[in-house]
This record gives C-alpha cells, sequence and structure tokens, in this order.
C-alpha cells in the first residue's frame, strides 16, 4: 500500500499512527496538494492528503474512511469495538477530535494563505470558539478515565491525540493544558506510545 500525505497533516498522522499500531507495512510518500505539479487529484478528485493507494491501485481518501478499513486488514490491536454504541461513541470522540481540527485549520489557511486584505477576524474569531468548546467538551468528557473508552486504547485516543498535537504544533500560544487537565494526562500518556513518537512533527 501507499500513502499519500504530507508530514504536517493530522488527519496523515492519524492514519499513520493506526498503521504502526496494527504494524502495516506502507510507502509513505510526500504530496503537496498546494503545488502546481500535484498528482493527487488522480486519486482523489477532492485533492486532499490523506489518501491510500492499495495494491489493486484502486484509492480510499478521508482519514476516517481509512482508518476503518484499516483496522479490518489486522487482528492486531483493534481499535474500534464491534457495530454497536461503543464503536458509536468512539467514532463521536472521532467526529468531534477532527472538527477541532477542521476548525484549526481554517485559522491557519485564513491566516497563512489569505491575503491580509481578505481576512475575516470574525471567521478566526468563531473557528477560535470552536476549538475551545471542543476542548471543554473532550476534557469533560475523558473525566478520570485512562483513555476517552474508560481503560481501553482505541481510535478514539488516537484522534484526539493527533488534535491536541497539531495544536501543539501550529497554535503553540494557545494554552491548552492549563485548563484541560484531563486532556493534558492523557497526552502524556499517548507521547509515550512508539507509534505518536514515531510520528510526531517537530
Amino acid at each position: 500500500m501507499k500513502l499519500l500525505g504530507s508530514s504536517t497533516s493530522p488527519y496523515v498522522r492519524k492514519v499513520r499512527i493506526v498503521m504502526a499500531e496494527k504494524k502495516l507495512e506502507y510507502d509513505f510518500q510526500l504530496e503537496d496538494v498546494w503545488a502546481s505539479d500535484t498528482k493527487i487529484q488522480e486519486f482523489n478528485p477532492l485533492g486532499k492528503v490523506p489518501c491510500l493507494i492499495m495494491d489493486d491501485s484502486g484509492s480510499l481518501f478521508d482519514s476516517r474512511v481509512i482508518v476503518e478499513y484499516l483496522d479490518t486488514l489486522s487482528p492486531v490491536g483493534r481499535l474500534l469495538p464491534q457495530p454497536g454504541r461503543d464503536r458509536a461513541a468512539v467514532k463521536c470522540w472521532e467526529a468531534i477530535a477532527d472538527g477541532l481540527l477542521d476548525a484549526a485549520l481554517i485559522i491557519h489557511l485564513e491566516n497563512n494563505r489569505r491575503a491580509p486584505e481578505l481576512r475575516s477576524q470574525a471567521m478566526v474569531d468563531r473557528q477560535y470558539g470552536k476549538i475551545h468548546a471542543a476542548l471543554d467538551f473532550m476534557n469533560r468528557g475523558l473525566g478520570d478515565n485512562a483513555f476517552c473508552m474508560g481503560v481501553n486504547f482505541s481510535l478514539a485516543d488516537i484522534a484526539v491525540g493527533c488534535a491536541l498535537g497539531y495544536l501543539d504544533l501550529r497554535f503553540s500560544d494557545l494554552d491548552w493544558r492549563a485548563a484541560h487537565p484531563n486532556l493534558k494526562r492523557l497526552e502524556e500518556k499517548l507521547a509515550s506510545r512508539p507509534s505518536f513518537q514515531q510520528t510526531k512533527t517537530q
């Protein structure tokens, strides 16, 4: 398998962590979707990463689709429960973490890709509101649990860990740890896992 992606994309990192946890072999190929010569739309018409190219040359895109597929490829370290309420709960954790990332990426693009005279502070403020609401929600949901789903490590923890890691990468002035001690405790635990260490972006 080949994974097309960026070394700074938190969605790509989520897929890479899942692959490491599942002990799956793959070829990681960097793809700059902003470059004029990008070939990403040959595999994903939306022009986004991550994009997984399978052995039969078929492709999968969107990190949530890819990780769900990857979890079926090996019985090692199942990251998603069987269909039911627990599985839905894991997917909700993933959705809130990805929603935080969506807001963070909008801010990053607004401030770094859009001409200064076209930037909208109202848009940026709205996205910051989403980030803070998501952090509060996840911190309360985690409570005293060891992991998002209680005692078992799952895709929920990977998604949350990638979201928090991206805040550290792009929003170093946002001290999310101070007001969210439960998330801080989880992040410290996740940071010691080899899959997170191997994919950390400096």
